[in-house]
């Protein structure tokens, strides 16, 4: 019997906030994924980087401003680096851990680049803020640049980029290799750095893309039996956050397309992950989504927990 092939997504809880929880944050991480792979799993992984790239922004902004012969990092550079150092410590990580119960299985980490359509309506009206708080000057001065900020009363102002769709995954053929290998890999994270195509070359774009958009691109593309997509809840919930709320056990394409005209998922935190499912299951019909928590997958992948979207 052939391997369940299966994209896992992670988010900000698998990983923390800063780099001391982050280090902690992968070991508990580690367990869940070599759970997985216990239970006959090939992992392809990719991960948030919200946090991480922010700091790293913030970071190389503030270099440039105290040494001024330095050039300041532009967004797809501190993409690249989110990605390097993340992916760094889960496959650190992933690889003790399996090592620890006497599997030995590569694990590597593929900086990944994405296109994305330099005429996306996401760069006329940016979304993702990023970055340290400025005062009105230091924005100013962003915005002569050709960027864009917004002001947080009473904090000051946060530069803001695009959040375009991802068109194709560059480096889609080294990950479909690896992971026919059966090997563990760690590919497109925070979204995949953003490039626009211009002739030959790949240029850099000024934003980022919403991981779990291109999580369900790349279980769509890789063609897997399933799309995992650990958040910071057990399961989809109906009404979340009320009195009514009910949890969601499993639910059909059609069935959660209503759930959306109703409202019920949040902009910010489901409705991405909802979309992301669709997008996968429209492609790959036979496959299946899990949506659950880091702590409940274990129980999730054996039906115990858990929602499971399917077409």
């Amino acid at each position: 019997m052939s391997k369940k092939k299966v994209v896992v997504s992670l988010g900000h809880d698998a990983l923390g906030y800063t780099t001391t929880e982050q280090w902690d944050a992968v070991k508990v991480t580690a367990r869940a994924l070599a759970d997985l792979v216990e239970e006959d799993y090939q992992l392809t992984i990719t991960h948030s980087n919200g946090p991480q790239v922010s700091m790293i922004h913030k970071a190389m902004t503030e270099l440039r401003r105290v040494y001024i012969d330095y050039t300041p990092a532009p967004m797809c550079v501190c993409s690249a680096m989110s990605q390097g150092y993340v992916g760094y410590d889960i496959q650190n990580a992933l690889r003790a851990e399996l090592i620890g119960r006497g599997i030995s299985k590569p694990v590597s980490t593929i900086l990944t680049q994405v296109t994305v359509d330099p005429y996306d309506e996401a760069f006329y009206e940016p979304t993702k803020v990023i970055g340290r708080y400025m005062s009105k000057e230091d924005a100013e001065t962003e915005i002569k640049k050709g960027n864009y900020v917004k002001e947080d009363p009473g904090k000051g102002f946060r530069r803001v980029v695009a959040a375009p769709k991802p068109i194709d995954i560059v480096e889609i053929d080294a990950i479909r290799t690896l992971a026919d290998a059966d090997q563990v890999v760690i590919a497109c994270g925070g979204g995949g750095i953003p490039v626009i195509e211009q002739k030959h070359a790949l240029k850099g774009a000024s934003a980022v893309i919403e991981k779990d958009a291109i999580a369900g691109k790349l279980a769509a593309d890789l063609k897997t039996d399933e799309l995992i997509i650990l958040t910071s809840v057990d399961c989809v919930y109906k009404n979340f956050g009320t009195d009514s709320q009910t949890p969601i056990s499993s639910m059909t394409i059609t069935e959660a397309k209503e759930l959306m005209e109703q409202g019920q998922f949040e902009a910010g935190t489901m409705l991405p992950k909802i979309e992301a499912a669709i997008a996968y299951l429209e492609k790959v019909p036979g496959g299946k989504v899990l949506i659950t928590s880091i702590q409940s997958v274990k129980d999730a992948v054996k039906g115990k927990a858990g929602t499971v979207i399917t077409a």
